[in-house]
């Protein structure tokens, strides 16, 4: 027996992701934010939230999801720490300065000191951060805060136990399957939200370079503010 499931089911089930997918939320903000940064760095964290959504798949179909939805602690312990990570986010966007950069070009202070402008965590003189003293890399930021984004909101956990399922159907198949329909989703969650990286990072230089920019960085800050404190709002 194929793990594919029937064309009708198929077309169904990719019209209602794609649906889902164009959905503004937390995910393309962040995405639009690092993409007005560089094209790099938003299509990085694009591929990082794709990577939470094959997280929250397997999590789905290995029966993790159902223990936090069986766990009312748990679910709002991971409701609280995404909350607060959705404001730290913000509070660091709102702190950066200069956070729209070219690729290739060097930002204010670069021949001086070698660093560029800090944004939050990341360093927005170049794309790539520096290396460390030791001489390895320091970790992609954008695609890991893009993986954490996504992760660290259990309401992404318990929409994906409920919605794979109804495409999956029943029988021994039905975990490989779901991981396939979902893996479906990660792909087209990336293409998406690369397409949006590069958009916004277009649209930051057609509109005004840096000005655009911080408009940009300053809008995307307080929306993750707002967002966190009405996820943990909404969590009691």
């Amino acid at each position: 027996m194929s793990i594919l499931p029937d064309l009708a089911t198929l077309a169904v089930y990719l019209g209602a992701a794609v649906a889902l997918i164009l959905a503004p939320g937390p995910d393309t903000l962040y995405v639009l934010a690092r993409g007005a940064q560089s094209r790099s760095r938003g299509v990085r964290s694009a591929l990082g939230v794709a990577t939470g959504v094959l997280l929250h798949t397997l999590a789905a179909a290995l029966g993790l999801a159902a223990l936090l939805r069986a766990a009312p602690v748990a679910y709002s312990l991971v409701t609280y720490l995404g909350a607060a990570y959705l404001v730290y986010l913000g509070v660091q966007t709102l702190r950066g300065e200069g956070a729209a950069v070219d690729e290739g070009t060097p930002a204010a202070g670069d021949a001086a000191t070698g660093d560029g402008v800090a944004v939050g965590d990341d360093v927005a003189g170049s794309d790539a951060a520096a290396p460390a003293p030791d001489g390895g890399d320091v970790p992609d930021r954008s695609y890991l805060r893009g993986v954490a984004v996504n992760v660290l909101n259990p309401k992404v956990a318990l929409f994906f136990l409920a919605f794979l399922p109804q495409f999956a159907g029943s029988g021994p198949d039905a975990t490989a399957r779901m991981i396939l329909l979902g893996g479906l989703y990660s792909l087209l969650t990336a293409v998406y939200l690369s397409a949006v990286a590069l958009a916004s990072h277009r649209a930051r230089r057609l509109v005004g370079g840096d000005r655009a920019g911080g408009v940009l960085r300053w809008g995307a800050g307080a929306t993750f503010v707002a967002l966190g404190a009405s996820v943990a709002l909404g969590g009691r």
